[in-house]
């Protein structure tokens, strides 16, 4: 998980109202049965952490920037929570049931990141990564799209030994959200994090104008976002 995703770290509240949660079918495949200890990977201010925590689970998470964690710790202040990255988890051996990993693996490198996950994982454990992706076979969302223009994150799930084949399922869901959490979304992007103040300031602007305009948009005070969830899942084999 490289110097980029640090970048998150002044933009931490902004993260914490407009990233949507995830779809809690999505952590029902991805989760082992029963009360499995679960590493939260890339936990950001605890989007997925909390949804886990509220499932009674026991719940670490770990994450490379410390201004997303102070989010997550004010949020969820019984949950540890500490600094590292997949390529350097700071938990011991055999130590969690599952690892997740939601809207990060793309930041680690996985030369490293399989055998460190493996490493926290108990016997039979499960890697499992997690993307929403916007629906844009929906008109205004892909008008959105192409006001970002933003770079496709790499989804790659490849995942080598120690862990066994993988498995995939797709989610579809809508995240009802209002005009301040659509800013506070597109904002949240670590490319529009990285823009000028000027720049940042003129993309939101068009994403005004798009509310305002839109005929699925224009007049009203809450939208619905579709989103597709993409989710894998491997099991340690050993």
């Amino acid at each position: 998980m490289g110097d980029q995703a640090s970048s998150f770290g002044p933009a931490a509240a902004v993260y914490e109202r407009g990233r949507p949660p995830y779809p809690e079918e999505a952590l029902n495949w991805l989760l082992p049965a029963g009360r499995p200890r679960v590493l939260d990977l890339g936990a950001g201010t605890g989007k997925l952490t909390r949804q886990i925590a509220a499932r009674g689970l026991t719940v670490t998470a770990v994450d490379p920037s410390e201004g997303m964690l102070g989010e997550l710790r004010r949020v969820l202040p019984d949950v540890p929570a500490h600094q590292g990255t997949a390529e350097a988890i700071p938990l011991p051996d055999g130590s969690v049931d599952a690892v997740v990993c939601a809207q990060a693996w793309h930041w680690a490198d996985p030369v490293r990141a399989v055998p460190e996950t493996a490493r926290v994982l108990s016997p039979g454990g499960a890697l499992g990564l997690i993307w929403n992706l916007r629906d844009e076979t929906t008109d205004w969302v892909r008008r959105l799209g192409e006001i970002l223009d933003s770079p496709e994150e790499d989804r790659s799930t490849d995942l080598a030994p120690p862990y066994g084949p993988v498995e995939h399922r797709t989610f579809r869901w809508t995240h009802r959200l209002n005009l301040e959490q659509l800013l506070d979304l597109v904002a949240s992007r670590s490319y529009v994090i990285l823009l000028s103040p000027g720049e940042r300031a003129a993309l939101l602007d068009e994403i005004r104008h798009l509310a305002a305009t839109h005929p699925d948009l224009a007049g009203r005070d809450t939208f619905d976002l579709p989103y597709v969830t993409e989710c894998a899942r491997a099991v340690l084999q050993r």
